[in-house]
């Protein structure tokens, strides 16, 4: 690609017969310290990832999603056939008026007999049997009212709805289907937030649990490590601590199951960084404008270590306080200008 670009740039130029200079951006090279890395494979898992199961006894009367469907939070993802649940609401709301009107009777007669009582027209057994009837309807009354809290969360279950937001991964349950409490109904998971999980050296466990910092390398990209978490005890078998790194929210191109390298941080060394941007690419060969004393450009080619975002390490190929053009277009125009003011 950066090859065509050039020679589009110059073919323009010579149609345009090398009237304007191009602008020429130049970067001195220094060294940077940058960190060293244990590279290792890890598996991305989803954060959030569970199965919902029935609440309540039913039979399946409507599935509203499926297979890779996204579903947002609080949406139903099944309903149940709920005709004894809204019966059993249906009960416990006339079981709560039959209660007030029953409470709102006994209160009324222990607020006569007590005005009677403190007349005296009234015995003090009579009064003590009116309060122990008002208590009794204010006690009936108060289990009515958490029946009917019961009878409406009984309804309830019968649509069942997402935790969060997310994926469907597996529908357990077919519309007909009868389900009971613990039933599997539905699996998904959140793309959210994503984690890494590896299994880390012994040799290098403690040195990473003291700096804590990683990165996942994924398509080309560098994605650094929200937080890095060492479990605490080794597995006896591959004598490897678990090692979990968290990404950050809503990471592009990743999926749970996806295989990834991960770079543990163990150290830090002196190397030159270049902007990738500056980098020219003709074929198998990587190579760099760079200025000589006499501010003539040429060609360098240069063997390329670790990517840092829009950065990369220099392994060979410059030294420090060289001098290299950021733009190749730019730096191509030039030399062919060199080539033509010293042609005979």
């Amino acid at each position: 690609m950066k090859e065509r670009v050039i020679a589009t740039a110059l073919a323009l130029a010579a149609l345009c017969g090398h009237a304007a200079q191009p602008e020429l951006e130049v970067l001195t090279v220094a060294a940077e310290q940058v960190p060293i890395e244990r590279m290792l494979d890890g598996t991305i898992e989803a954060v959030s990832q569970s199965t919902v199961s029935a609440q309540t006894s039913g039979r399946v009367a409507e599935v509203l999603y499926d297979v890779n469907d996204f579903v947002p939070a609080g949406a139903v993802i099944v309903r149940l056939h709920a005709m004894e649940q809204h019966t059993s609401l249906e009960q416990a709301q006339a079981a709560l008026k039959e209660a007030m009107a029953r409470e709102a009777e006994a209160q009324t007669r222990y607020a006569r007999i007590l005005g009677l009582y403190r007349d005296q027209a009234v015995s003090k057994s009579q009064l003590d049997v009116v309060t122990a009837e008002r208590d009794a309807a204010v006690a009936r009354l108060a289990a009515a009212k958490a029946a009917l809290e019961a009878a409406r969360e009984g309804v309830s279950y019968t649509e069942i709805r997402a935790p969060y937001a997310g994926v469907v991964t597996k529908r357990h349950v077919e519309v007909g289907e009868t389900v009971h409490p613990g039933t599997p109904l539905m699996s998904g998971l959140s793309l959210q937030y994503l984690r890494v999980a590896v299994d880390l050296p012994q040799s290098v466990v403690e040195t990473v649990r003291r700096l804590r910092k990683a990165a996942v390398y994924v398509n080309g990209q560098r994605i650094e490590a929200q937080t890095v978490t060492i479990f605490p005890q080794a597995n006896p078998q591959s004598n490897t601590f678990r090692a979990r790194i968290d990404l950050p929210e809503n990471a592009t191109d990743l999926y749970p199951g996806m295989l990834v390298k991960v770079g543990f941080v163990v150290g830090e060394a002196s190397h030159l960084l270049i902007p990738t941007s500056a980098l020219v690419e003709r074929g198998e060969i990587t190579a760099v404008y760079a200025l000589d004393q006499d501010d003539r450009l040429t060609l360098r080619q240069v063997r390329l270590g670790q990517r840092f975002g829009d950065r990369v390490v220099v392994l060979s190929g410059l030294m420090d306080g060289d001098r290299i053009a950021l733009d190749p277009i730019a730096a191509t125009l030039r030399v062919q200008q060199q080539r033509t003011a010293t042609a005979p």
